[in-house]
């Protein structure tokens, strides 16, 4: 799948998204934040929050599609962007290609879990009714460090 080239304003939201990310480090979330933006304007913002509700489905994709379905009155997300810090799983790969979401941006790739072209490539299966454009690897570095320094600092706690 080719990857789009960036907007203009992507490494703006992207920061709003590794901002929601660096709110889940501190509450010892897995920290992976997301934002949804529809006509140059955030509408939903979320991180994960997996073991404050020990709820497996909340990821920050899911919530923040949550919440941006109450503030449109809609489950569909036409004309709404996510940018997220992670490539999404499958649940959230999904959840993108079933609200309908316009376009998906993400930051560091995930080989183990990701679903949009590391693992498999959800949105880009032509037998979905929408497929939503993607650009992955917006800001990929300072994505993935947060994620290494989450984990990193587990693991000293560990042995600690």
């Amino acid at each position: 799948m080719p990857t789009l080239e960036y907007q203009k304003d992507d490494f703006f939201f992207m920061r709003q998204a590794i901002q929601e990310a660096k709110r889940a480090m501190e509450i010892d979330e897995v920290p992976i934040g997301a934002v949804i933006v529809k006509a140059d304007e955030v509408i939903a913002r979320a991180h994960n929050l997996r073991e404050t509700l020990q709820d497996a489905t909340a990821h920050a994709e899911l919530l923040a599609i949550r919440k941006a379905c109450e503030v449109l009155g809609t489950w569909r997300l036409e004309g709404c962007t996510l940018y997220v810090t992670l490539e999404p799983c499958p649940m959230c790969a999904g959840a993108v290609i079933l609200s309908r979401v316009d376009r998906l941006v993400f930051g560091a790739k995930d080989p183990k879990g990701g679903a949009c072209g590391s693992l498999m490539n959800l949105p880009a299966d032509e037998r979905f009714n929408h497929r939503p454009k993607i650009a992955a690897g917006i800001m990929a570095d300072e994505c993935g460090n947060i994620l290494k320094k989450f984990f990193q600092d587990k693991r000293m706690n560990k042995k600690a």
